[in-house]
C-alpha cells in the first residue's frame, strides 16, 4: 500500500512540477512580448507622428520602459521556472546571476529613462524647475 502511494505523490509531484515549469515558459512568452510590442508600437509612434521636435528622446522612452516592464516579467519567470526544478546551489546560482544581471540592466534603464538611480527620490516639481533655469 505504500508503494502504490509513494508513486502517487511521485507523480503527482512530477506533473506539478511540468505544470509550473509550463507556467514559466507562457511567462516568459509573455514578456518577450512585453518587450517586441513595447518597440513595435514606439516605433509606429515614432514614425507615425513626426511633428514632436523631442520625437527621438520620447522613442527612446517608451521603448526603455517597454523593456523595463519586460525584464521584470522575465524575472518572475527565471523564479518559477527555478521552483518547478530540484533547487540544487547550481540552479540557485544561475537564478541570482539572472537576476543580478537583469537588475542591473533595469536599473542603467532607469537612469537613462529619468536621469536618476532608482533609490534616489524624485525632485519635487518646484525645485527641479529652479535647477533647470539656474543660469549654469
Amino acid at each position: 500500500m505504500s508503494t502504490s502511494m509513494e508513486r502517487m505523490s511521485s507523480g503527482f509531484e512530477a506533473t506539478a512540477s511540468d505544470w509550473i515549469h509550463l507556467v514559466g515558459i507562457c511567462i516568459e512568452i509573455f514578456g518577450v512580448f512585453i518587450i517586441v510590442a513595447g518597440i513595435v508600437w514606439s516605433t509606429y509612434l515614432c514614425v507615425h507622428w513626426r511633428t514632436d521636435t523631442q520625437q527621438y528622446d520620447q522613442y527612446k522612452i517608451r521603448i526603455g520602459r517597454s523593456l523595463l516592464l519586460g525584464l521584470e516579467v522575465l524575472v518572475a519567470a527565471d523564479i518559477v521556472k527555478t521552483i518547478a526544478i530540484e533547487l540544487t546551489f547550481t540552479s540557485l546560482g544561475l537564478l541570482a546571476g539572472l537576476v543580478l544581471v537583469r537588475t542591473f540592466l533595469s536599473w542603467t534603464l532607469v537612469l537613462e529613462i529619468e536621469g536618476r538611480w532608482p533609490w534616489q527620490r524624485e525632485l519635487p516639481i518646484s525645485v527641479a524647475r529652479e535647477a533647470d533655469n539656474s543660469p549654469q
